[in-house]
């Protein structure tokens, strides 16, 4: 082969194989736009598909679901005013490593937004008073084992990991846990395991196979032209049968008009409780913004009668002073009026004590000598 044609095949090759690169790299970069699973229609048509039920309630038990069969009263709540809850029970056939297969009763609630865990608790009431969730055998009567899975859209005080469980066990008095070969129904009928999601906190984490499984609800891949959709790196998941098989449910939800009429109406009714929410907000802010200017009011007014009952109590300490200066300089007057009278009582015993000595025919020096006074002071007394 001559040089230029060697070069010519070359470049064709380089050619091809940049352009299986490019292929390759578009592969890797794919995007599926999903509906996402948050919205409870999306949710209910998901749940919907036994397979995936199974897929998912697998993950979330860390145990081989072989079937699940969705049980009546479906609770889904699109239409109230102060909450979204939405609620789907199961029952999961469980087969445990040694071919053993027992039935569980799955109570799988999920919620948008903050709630009370008092709804929580009456969900979980009804559940135990159901007739239906009786096993009865020859020598007992006990109820199906129950597990309770909260997807929450919200996060939980203070846990920082995206899914927790919550597992009930039996200790002595010592603290000292209790295992047996075979559970006690009488224990499993009065306790239950839970396990609980935080959506929020997905955000993008795969680190096992539930976290793979609930990448799909992982929020912050929402597109950000319509939250009703997700963005998807379909190469992620290339070679796994189940994920394919559900995101291929989401991609089928995304395109039904059912399915998305009924997103638009649940946008509607929060984007009501949304304003309404902003409303109230806004109103309390205004309430409590009142409400400290009243206090700073209040307060400089105590502050104002607090200065006010000082200086009354300074003028009543000054008041008090000046009674007392009174009362001081009234008993010096009295005191000058009682050495007054005890002076004039005097002059008139010296007086008519002079007066009886003149009579007696004593001149006035000897008086004067007599009484120890001067002669003039005894002349004043005449």
């Amino acid at each position: 082969m001559r040089v230029c044609d060697k070069n010519i095949a070359r470049n064709q090759r380089n050619k091809y194989f940049c352009k299986e690169r490019q292929l390759s790299n578009m592969r890797n970069d794919m995007k599926l736009y999903i509906a996402n699973p948050i919205y409870d229609t999306v949710f209910k048509y998901m749940m919907e598909d036994e397979r995936i039920a199974r897929t998912i309630l697998s993950a979330l038990l860390k145990k081989n679901v072989v079937k699940v069969e969705q049980r009546p009263h479906e609770y889904v709540n699109v239409s109230r005013n102060d909450i979204s809850m939405f609620r789907i029970d199961f029952g999961a056939t469980i087969r445990e490593e040694d071919g053993k297969e027992h039935l569980v009763l799955i109570e799988l609630q999920k919620t948008w937004i903050e709630t009370e865990t008092l709804r929580f608790r009456q969900y979980l009431g009804t559940q135990y008073s159901r007739k239906d969730n009786i096993v009865e055998q020859s020598k007992d009567k006990h109820a199906l084992p129950m597990v309770a899975v909260y997807l929450l859209g919200h996060r939980v005080g203070d846990i920082t990991e995206p899914v927790v469980y919550v597992s009930h066990k039996m200790y002595d008095y010592e603290g000292k846990v209790l295992e047996y070969e075979k559970p006690v129904p009488f224990v499993e009928s009065l306790t239950h395991d839970s396990i609980i999601v935080q959506i929020p906190l997905l955000r993008g984490r795969v680190n096992n196979r539930l976290e793979k499984v609930l990448s799909v609800f992982d929020q912050s891949n929402v597109t950000k032209s319509n939250m009703q959709t997700i963005a998807i790196n379909e190469s992620e998941y290339v070679g796994d049968s189940d994920m394919e098989y559900i995101l291929k449910r989401l991609l089928s939800a995304a395109s039904n008009p059912d399915v998305r009429q009924d997103m638009n109406v649940e946008d509607e009714f929060f984007k009501a409780i949304e304003d309404r929410d902003t409303a109230i907000m806004a109103r309390e802010k205004l309430i409590n913004e009142k409400n400290i200017i009243l206090q700073e009011k209040e307060k400089a007014l105590q502050e104002q009668e607090k200065a006010l009952q000082e200086k009354d109590n300074a003028l009543q300490e000054q008041e008090k002073a000046l009674q007392e200066k009174d009362n001081t300089l009234q008993e010096k007057d009295n005191a000058l009026q009682e050495q007054g009278k005890a002076l004039q009582e005097q002059k008139r015993i010296l007086a008519n004590a002079i007066n009886g000595m003149i009579d007696k025919g004593m001149d006035v020096p000897t008086i004067a000598i007599i009484l120890g006074i001067t002669e003039d002071e005894v002349k004043s007394l005449m």
